[in-house]
Formats: C-alpha cells, structure tokens, sequence
C-alpha cells in the first residue's frame, strides 16, 4: 500500500462505519416523522389478528436467529461436541440468514407504517429503537462479513448485537403479546 492511499483507506473505512448507524438513524426518522396508520394490514389481517401475526412471525425469527447463533459457533469450532462443522454448514447459515432477513421485513414494514416510533411507555419505546437498532446491525455484520480486513472479533460482536437486537424486539413485542400482554422487566 502506497502512503497516499492511507488516508483513503481511512475515509472509506469511516464510512462503512457510519452506514449502521445511518441506516438505524435513518429508521428512527421515519418513524418518528411518519404518521401511523393504525388501520393498516399485515397479509389480510388487521388489528389484533395482525398483532399475533407478526408475534408468530416474529417467534420464528428468534428461531432463526438462534439457529444461527449454533451454526456460527459449529462454523468456529465453539459447539462443544461437535467438532469441525462439514463445508454445507457455511452455506446453510447463510440460507438461514437470508431467510430471517426476509422474515424480518413484512415484521418491521408493518410496525414502522402502522405504529411507527412511538416513546409513549418503555416497552414501547424499547420496541421501536430496538427495531430500528436492528436494521443498523444487520448493516453492520453485513459490512464486517464482507470487509475481511478487520479484527477477527468483529465479526461475532456484530453477529450478537444483531442477535441481541432480535431478541430483544421478539421479547418487548411478540412475547409480550403471545402472554397477554405481560413481559418480565417490561
């Protein structure tokens, strides 16, 4: 590497940096900015229906989420017992990833639209920047796993933020609504 690349080294890894946090600022604008539209729909269901919709889908994305979470500690030999993971392993968790993300959306563009962020109590308020933090950690293991000049442990603290994220959004929105309107700590 030349000297004079340095710098721009430096700028353009500044950069990546900021993209998690736009992408969860950007989020929390709309939110905030946007008007909910209560009446709004999630796949032909409406109000309650549409609540225990997401709480279902949103279940099985912290089912995904921790399916992850083994086949990433199998990948980097922390499973106890299980040894080395075979070579499908890597493409299954990518799969997997694919899929929770994919869960994800109809979840989030169904909160953001019909409730949008809303701090008017703390679970809700936990809710709503979660679920914006979330999108920013998505966006931050993304560029980590792509960018294979960072430190090694980058790439399992972006993975736990993200899994951090979805477990808290499951446990103040789809737990909460899956056990009549009653979290722990909420």
């Amino acid at each position: 590497m030349y000297p004079a690349e340095r710098p721009r080294l430096r700028q353009a890894r500044a950069l990546w940096a900021l993209l998690p946090i736009a992408v969860t600022a950007g989020l929390y604008w709309f939110g905030r900015a946007h008007s909910p539209d209560y009446t709004s729909g999630l796949f032909g269901q409406y109000g309650d229906d549409a609540n225990r919709l997401k709480a279902q889908l949103g279940s099985a994305l912290e089912g995904l989420a921790l399916v992850q979470v083994a086949l990433a500690l199998w990948m980097y030999r922390r499973l106890p017992g299980a040894g080395a993971a075979p070579r499908p392993v890597r493409t299954v968790h990518r799969a997997v990833g694919l899929a929770a993300f994919l869960l994800s959306l109809p979840i989030a563009y169904h909160c953001i639209t019909a409730y949008g962020v809303e701090l008017s109590d703390s679970r809700v308020a936990v809710h709503s920047v979660t679920g914006c933090v979330l999108y920013g950690a998505f966006a931050a293991k993304v560029i980590v796993v792509r960018h294979r000049r960072l430190p090694g442990w980058a790439l399992p603290v972006a993975g736990a933020f993200l899994v951090c994220a979805i477990t808290l959004t499951w446990y103040s929105a789809a737990l909460w609504f899956l056990d009549g309107h009653h979290a722990p700590g909420l």
